[in-house]
């Protein structure tokens, strides 16, 4: 493969804009984008779903759904960069676009409702999203940081159920592959995420635990992914180009704390995340009807 120079500003650059340039299978851009106001269209859990936005297909629903639960760790791994001082502004635009991403896809997802369990999960994540987004406009500091610990699990947790539930509403398993891929997406930034907390010093015993469980999981599901027989040939030669990345990602995350250290995570999680998105994108599109 052909090496490309990257300065810092490219290495976070929005990368659903890079994914409309590289591949068309992408169909969504995450460009100029503000912070909008949370949608008001969420009912009470108990009330049947009526919304359905025809626009959106449930592949689509599964992959932002599932984006959303990467956007929660990308949330605070760009939140802890700042305290930490890797890349601060770049971290800054970093934070305020996966953020805008994130309430962007709220609005698309609130519109497409089949079920009453994705009905539930909504209304939770919604909730749990306000909590959150407060608390990422705090500056950082150990109080501050205790906050993000919690409140980022808590959003994860919901954008998993709402997820689950799409997925649910689904029944195939190109479905299951779109979630489960997406899902690597998630643990990519997630593993970024504790690095930059155990750094803090905030949950430090916690976040290296976690850290490894993180990164078993993502082994175990990439062998999986690697192994679905509804691979085409480009999701295989993709799926090889996510080792590669792994590798890099990998020997970062074994280089300690350092400052040389951090800055190698805050660019390997950009690059293997880039390549996940295409991943999932590819699933979307073989769940899409011919």
């Amino acid at each position: 493969m052909k090496k490309r120079v990257v300065t810092p500003c490219m290495l976070f650059v929005n990368f659903g804009d890079e994914m409309m340039r590289r591949r068309d299978v992408i169909k969504a851009t995450l460009g100029g984008m503000g912070v909008l106001a949370m949608p008001r269209v969420f009912a009470a859990p108990g009330v049947a779903p009526a919304v359905v936005d025809t626009f959106l297909s449930l592949p689509e629903a599964i992959n932002k759904a599932g984006r959303q639960r990467m956007l929660s760790q990308r949330c605070a791994k760009a939140w802890l960069m700042q305290g930490l001082a890797v890349t601060p502004g770049v971290a800054t635009t970093l934070l305020q676009s996966s953020m805008a991403l994130f309430e962007t896809q709220m609005t698309e997802l609130s519109r497409f409702v089949p079920t009453a369990d994705v009905q539930a999960a909504l209304v939770q994540l919604s909730a749990d999203w306000q909590s959150y987004r407060a608390a990422l406009l705090v500056p950082p500091s150990p109080e501050s940081a205790a906050q993000i610990y919690a409140r980022n699990e808590a959003v994860l947790s919901a954008a998993h159920a709402a997820t689950q539930a799409y997925e649910r509403a689904s029944g195939t398993t190109e479905g299951r592959l779109i979630n489960v891929a997406g899902r690597q997406r998630m643990l990519s930034q997630r593993m970024a995420k504790f690095v930059y907390f155990a750094r803090y010093g905030v949950e430090s015993e916690a976040s290296i635990e976690a850290l490894g469980k993180a990164r078993e999981e993502f082994i175990k599901a990439l062998e999986l992914l690697k192994a679905a027989p509804q691979n085409t040939a480009q999701i295989t030669n993709e799926l090889s180009l996510v080792d590669q990345q792994w590798f890099f990602f990998q020997n970062a995350l074994g280089q300690g704390s350092s400052p040389k250290a951090l800055l190698a995570i805050a660019t390997t999680s950009e690059r293997i995340l880039e390549q996940l998105n295409l991943v999932v994108g590819l699933y979307e599109s073989l769940a899409r009807p011919a």
